[in-house]
Formats: structure tokens, sequence, C-alpha cells
């Protein structure tokens, strides 16, 4: 235990001296009550320099509003790359852009500027669009969405959400669909199924998944359906052990593999609408600010959404990966740099 501070020791220390305890007590070469003990002062006035101390190195390299971070090298690559990340990530008008570069870079420029900036990296977005295998999509999701009175019909891979189809089209009849299709086919893209009605589509999934399990299982396809009615139910309520009873008892030993079928079954089935919902509510955000989208824009949203990683996601293997790396399970430069742009970097 430290010895009590004498006034006359601690009152006749020097401020240099103050300064040497309060290094030596921020060094921690040794206990505070060493320290204090040799000192011949108390542990709390050794704590007390500590304190001063450290407050003082804060305010010595805390960062004051005028101070220089960094130097930005502003290049005419740089505010083609500030200009599409306003865009794409932020979600801006191009009358934001032209605003933001007005007031804060004191850059004057127009708004076909801007739109040209977009149009000169669509080409190359599109070719490495055109370019992905899509051999890997067992199951695609479609639906569609509309531009004012221009619909625009969305495919997306229903395991990683990689969006393989985002065109405009003046219809979007079977005969649309089976058009803009055929250039995905040309990529490889054979899934198992397609769902293009949310609602249906599951139900039909269903459908066909559980006249396999009844099969394969030799049971009666009705009491497959009570088993898939059962999982419904909290395991925590009586209504849920008194159906398993019930149902455990007219299956016999086929009620395991039956009711572990079903669960797998559902698990695969793709809830179709919440899957295609997500990228619509996403596309939305980006449709509203354009009267009127065009290939090129669309090809460059696809290419981006693609590219650009989960921050956050209720299944945490997709975040910090695109839908790309998801779908491929390969990793992929930044989007900024597929389209070849060099990123700055602190040094």
């Amino acid at each position: 235990m430290g010895m009590s501070s004498s006034p006359s020791v601690a009152a006749s220390l020097s401020n240099d001296a103050r300064k040497r305890l309060a290094i030596l007590s921020l060094s921690k070469t040794g206990p505070i009550a060493c320290l204090a003990d040799r000192e011949g002062v108390s542990r709390q006035f050794v704590y007390r320099q500590k304190q001063k101390a450290a407050e003082a190195l804060d305010e010595a390299f805390a960062v004051k509003g005028d101070d220089i971070l960094f130097h930005l090298p502003v290049t005419e690559a740089w505010l083609n790359q500030l200009t599409l990340a306003l865009i794409l990530i932020c979600r801006s008008s191009y009358r934001g852009v032209k605003e933001l570069l007005r007031d804060l870079f004191n850059i004057p420029i127009s708004v076909g500027t801007i739109h040209n900036r977009l149009q000169s990296v669509a080409a190359q977005a599109c070719a490495i669009n055109r370019s992905q295998n899509l051999s890997a999509i067992r199951v695609g999701l479609h639906d569609e969405i509309s531009q004012g009175s221009m619909p625009v019909l969305a495919g997306v891979d229903a395991a990683s959400t990689y969006c393989y189809l985002l065109a405009d089209a003046e219809h979007r009849d079977a005969d649309t669909w089976a058009v803009h299709l055929l250039d995905a086919n040309a990529q490889g893209f054979d899934p198992d199924h397609t769902i293009a009605d949310a609602g249906q589509g599951l139900r039909s999934g269903q459908k066909a998944a559980l006249a396999g399990i009844a099969q394969d299982c030799d049971a009666p396809l009705y009491l497959v359906r009570d088993v898939c009615l059962l999982q419904r139910k909290s395991p925590s309520s009586n209504a849920y052990w008194q159906r398993w009873n019930l149902l455990h008892k007219k299956l016999g030993g086929k009620f395991q593999r039956v009711v572990d079928a079903v669960v797998d079954a559902m698990k695969n089935i793709p809830r179709a609408s919440s899957l295609v919902e997500n990228l619509n509510s996403r596309l939305r955000n980006y449709f509203f600010l354009r009267r009127q989208l065009g290939a090129p824009y669309l090809n460059l949203l696809q290419f981006f959404l693609n590219h650009r990683t989960f921050l956050r996601s209720q299944r945490p293997e997709r975040v910090g990966k695109s839908p790309k790396e998801l779908m491929t399970g390969q990793s992929h430069p930044h989007w900024l740099e597929l389209l070849g742009f060099t990123r700055f970097q602190l040094p």
C-alpha cells in the first residue's frame, strides 16, 4: 500500500519533477504503488499527475478543425470516380452532383457532362455483365418493375441475388421475356427452374417438393402436407406436440424420415417474393431520379449492384461479399477498379 502523501514532499516537487513522475506513470514500467513509495507521495497524487499528462497528450494530438489531414490529388479521373460514386452509392441526381462540385470544389460542370461521364463507363460495365458465366444459377427469379409506362424486366439468382437481367422493354409478355433471356442462355444460364410469379411459383414449388417426398418415403401425400403444416406451429405449444404424436402414430417408422425431408425441402424452396421484391426496392431508389432509363444506365446499374459488397445482411455469410462473389465463390477487385480506375489510398 502506498504511503500517505507528505504535504512537504508533494508540495515541494518542481514542475519538472511532476512531469517526470507523470511520464513514469504513463510508461507503465512498474506498479503505481511502487512508484508512489519510491517518490514518497501517495498513489492518488501519482494518478492525478498521470491524468494531467494524458489530457495534455490528447490535447496535443487532437485534430483541429483547420488541420490538414491529407492532400487529395484531384484529377479528371478522380472527378469521374466521385461522379460515379455520388450517383451509384449515394443515389444522387445529376443536378445534385452538379451542386456538390460547385459548392465544395468550386468546379462548374453541366448536367450533360455528368451524363457523358456515365455513358463512357456504361459500355465497359455492359461488357463485364455479358462476359459473366451464369451456369452456377440453379433457380432464377423473374419479376417486373415499371418506370412510368415502361416495364423493366428483372432476373435474379435466388441463392446469391446476382442480377442477370435488367432491361427496359415495350412489352412484358412471354415472347419479350424469351427474347431477353436468350442472351442469358448464351452466357450459360440454364437453371433447374425459374419462378415468374412469386406467390404461385412458391406454391407450385411446394407442391412438387411434397409430392416427391410422398413418393420417396412411400407415404400418403396428405400426411406429408400435414407434416409441412406442423412446421408452422411453435414446438413450445401443446398443439404442436398433440399434432406431432398423432402424425407419429399414423406414419410409424416413416415419421422421422418424412419430417427431415420436409424440413430440408422448406429450406431449399426459394422465397421468391422477398428476394425479388428486395431487388425491386433497391431499384426504385434509382429509378425515381430518372424520367428515362435507357439501356446504358441499366447496364451500369446492374454492374454496380452485382459487384458492390453487402455492408450488412441478415445472413452473416453475405457481409463483405458481393452477389458475384457469392455466386461464383471467387473474389474480385473493387467495382471502380473493374472499370479501370485507381482508387485513392491514404499514405
